[in-house]
């Protein structure tokens, strides 16, 4: 037994990770329908004007303004209709003094016409239109350029791709972009107890839950994660996982992975051989963390690649990866910190907290009050069935029933 004798204030580990943790500069080129989320690598510029072509804004008649001046409904102005364009066809006739071209809304606007009329506003008469209303050059047409000009800086590089973003890209003809790789999260759940959903369970064994609740995290913050098969409890199989991890794998190539994120083998027992592994293969940056729960948490550099040791506890785990890997991943992901939406709540009932540590308490939102949620550190229910958590500062011991209290929803 290897107990924790000091542990540093949350903070502090925060800011060890966020030096360690730097943005990725890797690029890879994604098709646009595989874009949303990502962020660009460069700066796209336009090559053509959007629209490409002066069109209609409206269904109706293409016409010379000057042509409609002083029509009202009472003196209507009659001009002659020479054609009919549709959406997709290029014009074939050109517009003089008193006539109209019938157009659909989108089409080309034909060489000598400026505006077009709403076929609202006019009245067919045979061969003819007759103008009930007046308009001015430019009216219900949407200019060639309006949108998009060659030349312009359509998405600068660092802008997430989103729907509207991916939607300019689109309308410039673009088929794929530039985009920061996302980083390669391996994981590797450690422990002789351990078995994968779907196996039959051992005398003693437990089904493991942290590789896909951290898949999960990692994928939502982009990430691309990585499971490796559960490692077992010896020196030699732990550093055989963080070769393959560290230094290629066919899941992750030949660079290997951007992090190592362990789940257990963190704490102080006789089989908790995270620490011994790292010693031998890199560098120890911290190891105990003032947090409830999540104290036997470890961080260091294999290789110059970050790794957390998260605890085995699905709880600990989970806190811990919402607390220390999101940040990191987003920041390597070189996107915007996670936004955590808050509610003020009474607290439905009195919690006791750990002096000296500063505690994430999961709560559940009931009829307008805060209910505390969380049961231990091994139990996964103290999340699934939570809406949120509460922060208690390290110097508070109790918080009475009734105190308004932050709700961070998940």
């Amino acid at each position: 037994m290897r107990p924790i004798r000091e542990t540093i204030p949350l903070e502090e580990a925060r800011q060890l990770i966020a030096d360690a943790c730097r943005p990725i500069d890797r690029s890879e080129r994604v098709r646009l329908v595989d874009a949303n989320g990502r962020v660009a690598a460069a700066n796209v510029q336009s090559a053509r004007d959007v629209p490409p072509f002066s069109r209609a804004g409206m269904d109706g008649f293409a016409v010379r303004a000057e042509d409609t001046f002083g029509a009202s409904r009472y003196e209507p102005k009659s001009l002659r209709v020479i054609d009919k364009i549709y959406t997709g066809e290029v014009p074939k006739t050109a517009l003089e003094a008193g006539t109209a071209i019938e157009i659909a809304t989108g089409a080309p606007m034909p060489q000598g016409a400026d505006a077009v009329v709403m076929v609202e506003e006019t009245e067919r008469a045979g061969g003819d239109v007759k103008v009930l209303t007046p308009v001015y050059p430019r009216q219900n047409v949407g200019r060639q350029g309006a949108d998009i000009v060659v030349g312009q800086t359509v998405i600068a590089r660092g802008d997430v791709l989103n729907p509207s973003r991916i939607g300019a890209l689109a309308a410039l003809g673009v088929g794929d972009v530039e985009v920061f790789a996302k980083p390669a999260i391996a994981i590797l759940s450690t422990g002789n107890e351990i078995a994968d959903p779907g196996e039959e369970l051992q005398p003693g064994q437990i089904y493991d839950i942290n590789k896909f609740t951290l898949s999960t995290i990692i994928q939502e913050h982009g990430g691309v994660p990585a499971p490796f098969s559960t490692a077992q409890d010896t020196i030699d199989a732990l550093e055989r996982a963080i070769d393959e991890a560290v230094l290629g794998h066919r899941s992750l190539g030949e660079g290997g992975c951007d992090v190592l994120v362990f789940s257990g083998g963190s704490s102080v027992g006789e089989r908790d051989l995270i620490l011994d592994v790292i010693g031998r293969k890199g560098e120890i940056v911290f190891h105990g963390i003032a947090v409830k729960p999540g104290k036997p948490t470890v961080f260091g550099t294999i290789n110059g690649k970050p790794m957390f040791g998260m605890p085995g506890y699905p709880t600990s785990c989970l806190s811990n990866a919402y607390m220390l890997l999101v940040p990191a991943l987003r920041a390597m992901a070189r996107l915007q910190p996670r936004h955590t939406a808050t509610v003020s709540l009474p607290l439905g009932q009195r919690i006791v907290s750990t002096t000296g540590r500063h505690q994430f308490y999961t709560v559940r939102i009931v009829d307008g009050q805060a209910m505390p949620a969380f049961k231990a550190s091994g139990d996964i229910t103290s999340m699934s069935q939570a809406d949120g958590y509460i922060e208690i500062p390290a110097q508070t011991d109790i918080v009475e029933k009734g105190e308004v209290v932050d709700v961070k929803l998940f």
